[in-house]
């Protein structure tokens, strides 16, 4: 039975890393990173996963499955260069990673995250990876003989092996790469794990435009839904530890290129589920072999990045989108779900979406910011209006005399 724990920590790295690492790659090129610098932040995310899901798996005997930012990484490619370059996006992560920490440390930022209203944080979700996700149909369109085949390979194992359709894809992408691609290969890359060392800088405006709405998405889009996950599966770790114990991953990953490690979402089922293990008491070890995964996948991290760099960008980000498709749909769900709030969400996922930019600061602050402006315009007023004629409709429908009755009740 331990083999079988070990089998599913295991299978739950490698569908996590194959399923959006070109995400990962994509968003930290996205925001000025090299080649070398965006394979270190691959190698580093890795290494923060392993080293938190090691430490949490073994001190709370949970399997508490840790992952990096798949929507921050998204949201980092929506947002594209920023002034300062590389070394503004990387101050930008640490100041998430402090908030991160600062979330765990003290009650109220998780609390000012979870007054959100819902639609709108599902909004800006969906506004912020609708870019990546319309990349298969660009592909289909611009490289017909390498993405149709990637697609329909996604399309038959998302009907009958759901969790493989998106490494599958990746395998035939890879295979298409290796037949069509440049005739040197990888001969001339570095498939060696390379650690670069970025100095940070910060800039307010790159600040407000990254490391606010990535502590955001990965706190309303990470880690509150990792944590519903374990509670599914009857499990409730103490949350404010694991968000210090990420929140010094990210912290930690961010000088060598990581953007944020957090909570896993989608995951968290694989370790976290009765096929783990048939004892709830011993799927721990499902969380120390996924650290140990990544651990080892990490090593891997130029490899990949030489794959990136040799296959069309189109192609790339079509594996990416194909790998946020079940976000993207999960998000506009819950944005436009609840009548109630529809029409600010769908102002908020209108301006995420856009992609604009006003004083350097990209477009996911700026959908926040009109979302939240909306719904305060929009549902002030109606519900006083609400309340004062059923109040009237009420007056009118009762006896006179109780009224009476009911106003003398009333302290003067």
């Amino acid at each position: 039975m331990r083999v079988q724990a070990v089998m599913a920590g295991l299978v739950s790295a490698v569908v996590g890393y194959a399923s959006s690492f070109t995400v990962v790659l994509a968003g930290l090129r996205a925001v000025g990173a090299t080649p070398g610098q965006a394979a270190s932040g691959l190698l580093a995310l890795c290494c923060g996963i392993g080293a938190a899901a090691l430490f949490l798996g073994l001190r709370y005997r949970m399997p508490i499955s840790i992952a990096w930012s798949t929507p921050g990484a998204a949201l980092l490619v929506a947002t594209g260069p920023v002034s300062g370059g590389f070394p503004a996006a990387v101050g930008a992560f640490i100041v998430c990673a402090g908030l991160i920490v600062l979330a765990g440390l003290s009650p109220w930022p998780a609390r000012a995250i979870a007054a959100i209203p819902r639609p709108i944080a599902g909004a800006m979700l969906a506004g912020v990876i609708l870019s990546l996700c319309t990349a298969p149909v660009r592909a289909v369109v611009d490289i017909p003989l390498l993405a149709v085949p990637v697609v329909l390979t996604w399309a038959v194992l998302q009907r009958y092996l759901r969790k493989w359709a998106v490494p599958g894809a990746l395998v035939v992408a890879i295979i298409a790469i290796a037949v069509h691609g440049p005739s040197n290969g990888l001969s001339g890359a570095a498939l060696r794990p390379a650690v670069e060392l970025t100095t940070p800088t910060l800039n307010p405006s790159v600040v407000v435009s990254i490391a606010i709405p990535l502590f955001l998405v990965t706190m309303a889009a990470q880690n509150v839904p990792g944590m519903a996950v374990m509670a599914t599966y009857g499990y409730m770790p103490p949350l404010r530890p694991v968000l210090v114990a990420t929140g010094l991953a990210s912290a930690a990953a961010a000088p060598f290129g990581g953007h944020a490690v957090n909570l896993a979402a989608i995951t968290a089922a694989l370790t976290a589920g009765p096929d783990t293990h048939p004892d709830p008491g011993r799927r721990w070890i499902a969380t120390v072999a996924l650290g140990a995964g990544q651990l080892t996948l990490g090593l891997g991290a130029g490899l990949a990045m030489a794959l990136v760099l040799l296959s069309p960008p189109v192609l790339v980000t079509a594996v990416a989108g194909l790998a946020l498709l079940s976000a993207l749909g999960s998000s506009l769900a819950s944005a436009v779900t609840e009548p109630e709030g529809r029409e600010a969400a769908v102002v908020t996922f209108v301006v995420t979406a856009s992609g604009m930019t006003i004083l350097s600061i990209g477009a996911a602050f700026w959908g926040l910011v009109a979302g939240g402006l909306t719904a305060l315009l929009l549902h002030r007023r109606p519900p006083l209006e609400r309340r004062s004629s059923s109040t009237a409709e009420a007056g009118a429908e009762r006896p006179e005399g109780r009224v009476a009755d009911m106003s003398a009740d009333q302290p003067s």
